[in-house]
């Protein structure tokens, strides 16, 4: 109750103070989870594959939980993720992190803390870590997880980066207006969501120093095109992810079964709400293409209008047409099948064709990585390249 009433002050003295930053208050609550010592900090990266960001690692962290209001369908909704502060009175940067595609809810960064209260270590490098569940998970698990949609990630992306600042604050810690946005896979593409954001809405508490998106599938209709110049896709429920999140995020009144063949048409909906992994939800698909699809959708998706719904949504949300200008630094392996890295490489070029400084966005190839073994060493390199650019 007592949190409940300070965040009630706090949005009456927001409301009466803003000027062009915030519009609303975005924070709702929050929990502080723990704090743990430096030396424990690095006793546990000592021990893991990251010891290489020993070097980094000189603060105290306390993690919290929160809960912020966000924007799905126009209407309001409560969205939650990690957050963890270094204890330091210094002016310290936010280093977004957007976790991979999942569809359990257990996988939630707020749910399991095992794994999450790890990568919050990073704060003991001097950020402030934010780490969002995504709509569909955490506090909004309710909501089908609205995969691939550039507008809704990206906006949930940056409300949490508002209501960590607000709660900053109120906690007082010391945010010093920078901001590094990372992730990985899905991630990449919330990482890139969030970037294109922040430019389009000129947030003036957000100064992008940097982002990293890695793996990400950042023009979707290219990847519809590689899907389905497959024979067989060992990841189907990625496919499907994408329509069944589009179908409901969209509201669309059609059936499935325009695109995918019976029985996984029908049996789509029933996945996907946050019971089954991605290899359970592999395991009920097929990833043969022409048994998966139907065979007028893989003839006529770009010549018949009664795919165009999807078509359009497809280009709609993807992130490969626009000139960013803050620095983005794009990873992907070379090896990489899943998300494919030629997405990455086109998406690249398209934005060297709209920039006059071509050194905004840079892109680094890993050599000989596939989609899982490239996440160690971008991770890695993201630290040392964020740091030096951290003032």
């Amino acid at each position: 109750m007592k949190k409940l009433s300070i965040i009630f002050i706090f949005s009456l003295f927001i409301f009466s103070c803003q000027t062009d930053e915030i519009s609303k208050v975005k924070l709702n609550d929050f929990s502080k989870l723990f704090t743990v010592s430096k030396d424990n900090v690095q006793e546990i990266v000592k021990t893991s594959e990251f010891t290489n960001l020993m070097e980094y690692l000189q603060y105290d962290i306390t993690v919290y939980t929160i809960t912020y209001n966000t924007i799905y369908q126009g209407k309001n909704v409560i969205a939650s993720g990690l957050v963890a502060f270094p204890e330091t009175e210094k002016g310290m940067p936010m280093l977004n992190f957007n976790h991979g595609t999942t569809s359990l809810h257990a996988d939630a960064p707020t749910v399991d803390l095992l794994q999450y209260s790890f990568f919050s270590n990073a704060a003991s490098a001097g950020y402030i870590l934010v780490i969002p569940d995504y709509l569909g998970f955490g506090s909004s698990e309710d909501i089908v997880h609205p995969y691939y949609r550039s507008d809704i990630t990206g906006q949930t992306v940056v409300d949490m980066l508002i209501a960590t600042k607000e709660l900053a604050k109120i906690e007082g810690f010391n945010y010093n207006g920078d901001v590094f946005l990372s992730g990985y896979s899905e991630g990449g593409f919330a990482t890139m969501a969030a970037h294109h954001n922040i430019e389009k809405n000129n947030y003036s508490n957000l100064n992008i120093v940097a982002s990293a998106p890695a793996a990400g599938g950042y023009d979707i209709t290219g990847m519809l095109n590689y899907f389905l110049s497959l024979e067989t896709y060992h990841v189907p429920y990625y496919i499907t992810y994408v329509a069944i999140g589009y179908k409901t995020s969209y509201n669309w009144d059609i059936s499935l079964n325009t695109i995918f063949n019976e029985p996984y048409a029908s049996k789509i909906p029933e996945y996907y709400n946050g019971k089954f992994s991605g290899s359970q939800i592999n395991e009920v698909l097929n990833d043969t293409i022409s048994i998966l699809f139907k065979e007028k959708f893989i003839n006529e998706t770009f010549s018949n209008n009664e795919f165009s719904i999807f078509v359009d949504a497809l280009e709609e949300n993807s992130l490969d047409a626009w000139t960013p200008r803050n620095k983005m630094i794009m990873y992907h392996g070379s090896s990489d099948i899943t998300v494919p890295y030629q997405n990455s490489v086109d998406t690249y070029n398209s934005f060297l064709s709209r920039l006059t400084d071509k050194s905004i966005v840079e892109f680094i190839t890993l050599d000989g990585k596939n989609h899982s073994s490239g996440s160690l060493p971008y991770i890695l390199d993201i630290f040392d390249k964020f740091n030096s650019l951290k003032k």
